[in-house]
């Protein structure tokens, strides 16, 4: 039993260090960026930020693209349910192999007593 508790304890404590070291180096990163900054002028500091949401900007406009082409690769497959001449609403599937129990019937609870209106239970009076 103590091997297993010392063996829990030790990946603990590796896990601890190594959180540590991370937190350490995110914050040396973060000294080292506010450094760097601020020797920059403001100009070139918003030119950056342009620069920087242009990039994003097309980024998005990549993802969009590779999105919308995803999309109409899964319409336009050949082994898609959604293949042309592959109807999805064919009686193969069980569910629709089922009796529709509301086809002759559309309003089934129109023959059903409201409770609210049946007086004979006592506590309605």
């Amino acid at each position: 039993m103590g091997l297993i508790q010392k063996l829990l304890k030790g990946g603990t404590e590796e896990q601890r260090d190594f959180k540590d070291r991370l937190k350490q180096a995110q914050a040396d990163d973060r000294v080292a960026t506010m450094v760097e900054e601020r020797k920059k002028s403001a100009n070139q500091r918003e030119l950056e930020r342009y620069i920087k949401e242009q990039q994003e900007e097309r980024i998005k406009e990549t993802l969009n693209k590779i999105h919308k082409q995803n999309n109409s690769e899964l319409w336009k497959s050949k082994n898609s349910i959604l293949a042309k001449g592959k109807s999805i609403l064919k009686e193969e599937r069980p569910i629709l192999q089922e009796k529709n129990i509301f086809r002759n019937n559309p309003n089934m609870f129109s023959k059903k007593h409201a409770i609210k209106n049946n007086t004979d239970m006592g506590f309605f009076k």
